[in-house]
């Protein structure tokens, strides 16, 4: 199978909506209110597309993945990045962040942020494995602190999430 990453497309926004729903069900038995929880609105989608802050993965053709990213500092903030299950395994996840990493170099920003779950397998462990760091609450800049704020806005439990960062 061919794997191609490019930028997202308006036309596809439903299916990676459905694509966001399908991972979230990997939550049930975890975090159960996360595993039923909307996924991101047609706005946000529709601003990533402009922006260009949202990838497509395919396999085939077939959308088999998404990252959705923003500036924040000296940074790329990936804000959510989902598999469609039917292709776990196969290092897409980890392409798509790398395809981030090559637009952070490419406009001088000096890293990637993001905020997961400390303890959800597929979630810090993984990204310690992809060469991500935890950033200590006390180091946090007021950008991830609004980013928190956001989060506890929308009813995430802070409590079990943290902030990581990979240098460029």
């Amino acid at each position: 199978m061919t794997l191609a990453i490019r930028p997202a497309q308006t036309a596809e926004l439903d299916a990676i909506r459905a694509l966001e729903r399908g991972s979230s069900r990997r939550f049930i038995g975890v975090m159960d209110a996360l595993a039923g929880d909307e996924p991101t609105p047609w706005d946000v989608l529709t601003a990533r597309v402009a922006a260009n802050g949202l990838l497509a993965a395919t396999l085939d053709e077939a959308l088999a993945a998404f990252v959705m990213f923003r500036p924040l500092e000296d940074s790329l903030y990936i804000e959510q990045i989902d598999v469609d299950p039917r292709f776990e395994g196969r290092r897409i996840g980890a392409a798509l962040i790398d395809a981030v990493a090559q637009r952070a170099a490419a406009t001088g920003r000096a890293r990637l942020t993001l905020s997961t779950f400390r303890d959800v397998p597929w979630n810090a462990p993984y990204y310690r494995r992809l060469g991500f760091l935890d950033i200590p609450d006390d180091a946090l800049s007021d950008a991830l602190r609004a980013v928190r704020r956001e989060h506890v806005a929308r009813g995430l439990d802070e409590g079990a999430r943290l902030f990581m960062q990979r240098p460029i």
